[in-house]
């Protein structure tokens, strides 16, 4: 792979397929922010990086469906004229919308795309789901974008700094994510609205209170990567009312050995479903080894199942906690 500095030389070669910073004002005049509108040009502190936006981006290239379903869910997926490393379909309630976007109906990559490809699009925002989709062996360093007249914004969920990184992490981060990419595109009012919406369905979710421990588990078949204490499953597991038996761990995801969770004998097994690793197999995986088919949730047949791209932090937690909580009710026979 070509150093930072190489791919710096090849990404100014490119320059000129990137929009200029004057173009990107030029192309969306200020708003006057008295007028109720975003004020431009924008400077955010970003994962602790100083990120200004010129004007209202007309051309976004969103690494993660976390990134390409806040855009469709703010009304905005006209703007997205590439996305990669999309984490399955977007749900039915943004089918219609993604089906008018050909970026989102074909992907430009299905891991994360390279800068020359990016640059290629001539984008003026790079919106990624994680800081290390933006590298110089990834999309682009931020640095470099910015010289090229390329902002870029990223998930401040997924920052992994100590003084920027949720922690935990709430659904109120998840609701400012929302107002602040509103701003950015100068959409607060629909971010209002979608905020509004997603406080009202959360509050119609009453959490179980009998007690019930769960493990989330991810991902792997020797060593399992299970939700822990501070991120996303722990907010979507909170707001259903199920004790996570990872909650002790101080991170976002871990490692989890079989030996802990056989241990922990959990009531439920939410199952992330993902592509390359479907709570099918997990299942198959769960009930054909003699030590984990002896679980208790395993037995009794216990799983509850969630999409992969609901699982972190996004537009569809909400919705997850909603579908979470209906599967909980539907199970049979479940006592802590």
């Amino acid at each position: 792979m070509p150093g930072a500095a190489v791919l710096a030389l090849s990404l100014a070669a490119l320059a000129g397929c990137a929009q200029d910073p004057a173009d990107a004002t030029s192309s969306a005049a200020p708003t006057d922010a008295s007028a109720g509108g975003t004020a431009y040009p924008l400077t955010l502190d970003n994962c602790g990086v100083e990120t200004t936006v010129e004007a209202a981006p007309q051309r976004v290239v969103t690494v993660k469906s976390s990134t390409t379903e806040m855009l469709l869910a703010l009304g905005l997926g006209d703007r997205i004229v590439g996305s990669a490393f999309l984490d399955g379909p977007v749900p039915d309630s943004l089918a219609d919308a993604a089906a008018d976007v050909p970026a989102v109906a074909d992907p430009m990559a299905e891991q994360v795309p390279g800068a020359e490809a990016v640059l290629g699009l001539e984008p003026d925002l790079v919106y990624a789901g994680w800081e290390s989709n933006l590298t110089a062996d990834g999309a682009g360093d931020r640095a470099t974008l910015a010289k090229l007249g390329v902002a870029s914004y990223v998930s401040p969920a997924a920052c992994k700094a100590p003084e920027y990184m949720p922690d935990p992490l709430t659904f109120d981060d998840v609701f400012a994510e929302i107002d602040e990419v509103g701003e950015v595109f100068d959409a607060s009012d629909a971010a209002a609205d979608l905020v509004a919406e997603q406080k009202d369905t959360l509050a119609s979710v009453t959490p179980d209170d009998r007690g019930l421990t769960a493990l989330w588990y991810s991902s792997g078949d020797d060593i399992p990567y299970v939700g822990a204490g501070i991120g996303a499953p722990q907010m979507i597991m909170d707001a259903v009312g199920l004790e996570n038996v990872a909650a002790d761990v101080h991170d976002t995801w871990t490692s989890f050995s079989w030996e802990q969770a056989i241990e922990a004998d959990p009531d439920v097994i939410v199952l992330v479903d993902a592509t390359w690793n479907s709570a099918d197999q997990k299942i198959e995986r769960l009930e054909s080894n003699p030590a984990t088919a002896r679980m208790t949730a395993v037995r009794e047949g216990h799983y509850l199942t969630v999409p992969f791209p609901a699982s972190e932090a996004g537009v569809r937690n909400v919705d997850a906690v909603v579908d979470l909580s209906a599967q909980l009710d539907g199970l049979e026979g479940l006592e802590p």
